[in-house]
């Protein structure tokens, strides 16, 4: 009697655990997992980032497309964590910043982060906030990318981004801090961003 109770309860166990199952896999895909899982089904390749550099082009490639900017004036070395900086020409028509190096695997570019600031922020100035540093931001991507950006956020709206997918390119945007716009733009045919959120926690 002892074993066949044993075996009933973990027959209800087993059972509980198939109906959790089927309950997640009966959950609502997210907008982002529904776009992505489309983009990345059409089959589509866009590599294209800005200013001649793209996605899987090589170290070498990327210094020497960087250093023929630089004689042209249009990059600088800059005082930042991301070494690259340029001036880009934003829809508000004020002076901002962006910083970017990207990061390789297997010596081809696939994941390229850039940080925007206004340098003439100072606290209270609402003209300089990072709301209307987003929002200049956005514009400015949009006429590099075109339309399509989607909002996505926790549950408690706490934390937010935007969101555009162009096959395997991903383009993520949100507020770093007071001063600054990050902007992450992500080869999803080398890696996840579930894989590059782990990689931000640990660092």
């Amino acid at each position: 009697m002892y074993i066949l109770r044993f075996d009933k309860m973990n027959s209800s166990k087993m059972l509980m655990g198939l109906m959790s199952l089927m309950l997640l896999a009966c959950q609502p895909k997210s907008e982002y997992q529904r776009i992505k899982e489309k983009e990345l089904a059409s089959g589509k390749m866009v590599e294209e980032l800005f200013l001649d550099l793209r996605f899987g082009m090589g170290r070498k490639e990327f210094f020497t497309t960087c250093w023929e900017h630089n004689k042209n004036g249009v990059l600088t070395n800059g005082a930042h964590y991301l070494q690259v900086q340029y001036k880009p020409v934003m829809p508000s028509g004020k002076d901002a910043l962006m910083h970017f190096y990207p990061q390789f695997e297997d010596n081809k570019l696939y994941y390229m982060p850039m940080e925007f600031s206004y340098p003439n922020w100072f606290p209270g100035n609402e003209e300089y906030s990072n709301e209307k540093l987003l929002e200049d931001v956005l514009g400015l991507l949009k006429e590099w990318y075109g339309e399509g950006f989607f909002e996505v956020a926790n549950r408690d709206r706490s934390v937010s981004a935007f969101v555009k997918i162009d096959g395997n390119r991903l383009i993520r945007v949100f507020k770093k801090n007071l001063t600054t716009i990050r902007v992450e733009m992500l080869d999803l045919r080398v890696k996840d961003l579930s894989e590059m959120n782990k990689n931000d926690e640990a660092a």
